[in-house]
């Protein structure tokens, strides 16, 4: 039992390392010059209550199931020139899920591929008993990428997204 405990927690840290990676590879700054022009830092902080039922953040290098993760994702255009259609682009991997609500600023569009995105609330046909079909929306723990359109970012400015995951509890 302890065995098992210890390699699904070890399977959710390395869900939280994967995710900083990812975030950073696939900082979505469209139309910059070099990989140089955007610079991200993102950071991963677990979103904790104190007694008083304030709300506190810590940097999140470990986690266990049912905790919420806060990323944060600033991006910095340090090239001389303005970047054009900045879409900052955050994969929720497995093992996390994505709590509806949270990503800022909004509005934000998701994806349950990481390829094809679309505005949150993701909606999608399910086929009735009767052969008709009917909308409905995708539950937000299937969401596996975020995807913001900030548009311009100017030389020297900075622009900030977040959203918050939770580590699942399976």
């Amino acid at each position: 039992m302890h065995k098992q405990r210890t390699n699904e927690t070890n399977g959710i840290n390395r869900a939280i390392g994967l995710a900083l990676l990812l975030g950073a590879l696939c900082a979505g700054a469209a139309n910059a010059q070099t990989a140089n022009d955007v610079v991200v830092t993102l950071k991963a902080q677990k979103v904790e209550r104190t007694k008083e039922g304030k709300e506190v953040l810590r940097i999140a290098d470990r986690a266990v199931p049912g905790e919420v993760i806060q990323y944060d994702a600033l991006y910095r255009n340090q090239s001389k020139k303005g970047i054009r259609n900045l879409q900052p682009t955050l994969p929720i991997p497995a093992g996390l899920e994505y709590l509806p609500d949270s990503a800022k600023p909004a509005p934000s569009k998701a994806s349950v591929d990481g390829k094809n995105f679309a505005p949150i609330p993701l909606m999608r046909q399910v086929a009735l008993p009767d052969g008709k079909t009917k909308e409905e929306p995708v539950p937000a723990s299937e969401y596996r990428a975020l995807r913001w359109e900030l548009g311009d970012l100017d030389s020297g400015r900075n622009a900030l997204v977040s959203a918050r995951a939770r580590l699942a509890l399976k």
